[in-house]
């Protein structure tokens, strides 16, 4: 998943910034153009044309500009700090002993020996800080902030000015596919995301050079208690559902080897786990993204997952299929094909899907195998016609795949065109029976057909459905490749679980919200949050993970194609918004828009406009619900783009 970047160059500076010096004493790219000088700011940036690390001191020269690129005089306050690069890892120590901090205030009560911050002509400064542990060529982390002080000059975002190649094996990127522009939200130390010479953000040096390898509590600890590999290992397991910390690859872009420290692995397992097998482990240069993964089952599972894709096909009727149903033969059916296809090799090959399905296949267990049928309307799926637990399988013609069969169709989709969805799930070895929860599973969606007689059907155009989210957006933090329940996996944008959760299916979600938009919306920063987290002592519902994520930044999981003007304007059934209520429907936008804004006064806003949820739809299926247009106008004001448009205050552009 992308990141964003463009807030943190607004924050940063508004002229580009780039690696301008080195340790080896050459200078750097030209400064910024004389012009006016000003001495106060409200976006303060950084532009490092020289820095040097000496034995007993660093040396930074810099140039500060304001918000429009104008040179800044009068700067009275700067921050550096130099993290080591060591056997153990990134340490910065607070007693001295290993790189060095500290802070220059033109007019402290107690002067730093040693420190000087000169302006040595317009805008153009020169800052030195004593370090007496550091040496001539120390490899490390050396990070910079300014202004602040007393004078009128916003403080700086932090500027990672140098730091050693390879130093960390995660990236922004990993990081930010789930905490998306962290600067801007108000999370702990969020004042603290820094940017490289480029402008880019550099969120885990930003972080690593106070959070180091080695812990404050240790013999010459680091600067933090907390060290960065803890964050990332221990804080993230109480991620509550289908997180893994196993799965390394969600955030380390590069490969992971044993150093030399063996603190990180202790940190997750038993020392008498860790001690015996640490010399020759780290002897065999594992890749331990790799070696985790295969422990966990998590390699086996994506491996399976690009090995396989179904293929579900038109529904058809088969004169031929019969079953009993209620004491009564039923002859004829409506049916749908589920095809496995193998795409390892150049050309996707028709696996034996049947055989598997019968078990009868070596090495390959089949934890389910279903079909619905489907209504369609307006894009969007406004119920299931075929009856619950009502259906049948047998061997397709194609002697491979498997047909699935239903003897008959509800009642209430006469003005509906039909489509089919199929869910098959593999079991790995690691599977568990619950509720289908786990296993590797795969869903696909058929062509819609018209159904014109009992008997006759007719193609009526391919299945589309808006789905605005990215294949990743789910898998990015549930990531151990299962599932959520009922074999709906996190893939491809969490579509499998359109299937139940749509605009007709009328699932209440514990009571959350409606469709799929509105519930994961309100599970992640809703009413929903509540549901998974669990109580507190006194019984008090406790938020769970998403909470610590930004709300606003909804490119987490959206890309740039969100539009209101192109939701279908359709109603929802919306009995989650009503305790169970079946005969209530809700209009698009604003079921969505309650999800999280669920005050009263936020809901008379939609309903002012014509937004809705509680519009009644009445007892039973009449078969028309789903074709009546509601009244809201939300997206006259909010679209995208427009004077309040949701762009202006939530995050959708990567």
């Amino acid at each position: 998943m992308m990141m964003n970047n463009k807030t943190y160059l607004a924050l940063a500076m508004a002229s580009a910034m780039a690696l301008t010096g080195c340790n080896d004493g050459k200078d750097g790219s030209d400064g910024a153009d004389g012009g006016n000088l000003v001495n106060r700011t409200d976006v303060t940036g950084i532009n490092v044309m020289h820095y040097a690390i000496e034995d007993g001191q660093v040396t930074i020269e810099f140039e500060v500009t304001n918000g429009q690129g104008y040179l800044v005089g009068g700067l009275d306050k700067a921050e550096v700090k130099f993290a080591a690069n060591t056997d153990k890892g990134i340490v910065l120590n607070r007693d001295g002993e290993l790189g060095g901090y500290g802070t220059f205030e033109q007019n402290a009560e107690e002067p730093v020996d040693g420190a000087s911050l000169q302006m040595d002509e317009d805008g153009l400064y020169t800052f030195t800080y004593p370090m007496p542990a550091v040496e001539a060529n120390d490899e490390g982390i050396l990070w910079l902030r300014v202004g602040g002080g007393e004078a009128d000059i916003a403080r700086s975002q932090p500027l990672v000015v140098a730091k050693p190649e390879a130093v960390h094996t995660t990236a922004t990127e990993n990081c930010f596919s789930c905490h998306v522009d962290y600067a801007t939200g108000s999370l702990r130390h969020a004042s603290y995301t820094a940017i490289d010479t480029d402008g880019e953000v550099d969120f885990v040096a930003g972080c690593l050079v106070c959070h180091n390898n080695v812990s404050r509590a240790d013999e010459q600890g680091g600067y933090a208690t907390n060290t960065l590999q803890k964050i990332g290992h221990i804080n993230h397991l109480s991620f509550e559902k289908d997180y893994t910390s196993a799965n390394c690859f969600t955030c380390h872009a590069e490969p992971v080897y044993l150093d030399g420290n063996n603190d990180t692995c202790r940190e997750c397992h038993a020392v008498a786990m860790v001690e015996p097998s640490y010399d020759v482990m780290s002897d065999e240069q594992i890749d331990y993204r790799e070696a985790h993964g295969a422990y966990s089952a998590v390699s086996d599972r994506a491996t399976l997952r690009a090995k396989y894709v179904t293929e579900t096909s038109a529904v058809y009727w088969d004169p031929d299929f019969s079953m009993e149903h209620d004491n009564t033969i039923h002859v004829g059916g409506y049916c749908t094909d589920v095809s496995l296809f193998d795409v390892t090799g150049e050309t996707p090959e028709k696996a034996d899907l049947y055989a598997m399905y019968k078990g009868n296949v070596e090495g390959v267990e089949l934890a389910y195998l279903g079909a619905y049928i489907h209504g369609y309307h307006n894009n969007s799926i406004v119920g299931r016609p075929s009856p619950h637990g009502v259906s049948d399988s047998q061997q397709a013609a194609d002697g491979l795949s498997v047909a699935y069969c239903h003897p008959y169709l509800a009642e209430g989709f006469a003005q509906a065109d039909l489509m089919a969805s199929s869910r098959v799930t593999f079991k790995d070895r690691k599977w568990e029976s619950d509720d289908n929860k786990f296993g590797v599973s795969f869903t696909s969606y058929s062509d819609v057909v018209t159904l014109v007689d009992t008997d006759v059907l007719v193609p009526a155009g391919e299945y589309e459905r808006r789905l605005a989210v990215t294949a990743d957006s789910c898998t990015t933090c549930h990531n151990n490749e299962t599932n959520y329940h009922k074999s709906g996996s996190y893939n491809d944008g969490g579509e499998s679980c359109v299937a139940c959760h749509n605009n007709g299916q009328d699932r209440s979600a514990k009571n959350t919200a409606p469709g799929f938009g509105p519930m994961v919306h309100s599970w992640h920063w809703g009413e929903g949050n509540t549901v998974t987290g669990g109580t507190d002592e006194e019984g008090n519902p406790i938020h769970n993970a998403a909470a610590s994520l930004n709300a606003d930044n909804c490119v987490a999981c959206h890309d740039t194609s969100l539009s209101l003007s192109a939701i279908p304007n359709m109603y929802i059934r919306a009995k989650a918004y009503h305790d169970g209520d079946d005969t209530k429907m809700a209009s698009p936008i604003t079921a969505n828009c309650f999800a999280c804004h669920n005050s009263d006064a936020a809901l008379g806003h939609m309903e002012r406009n014509g937004g809705t949820i509680s519009a009644e739809k009445g007892k039973g299926d009449d078969g028309n619900w789903f074709t009546q247009s509601t009244a809201e106008s939300c997206a006259t004001c909010h679209d995208m783009g427009k004077s309040h448009g949701i762009d202006k205050y939530h995050v959708f552009e990567r």
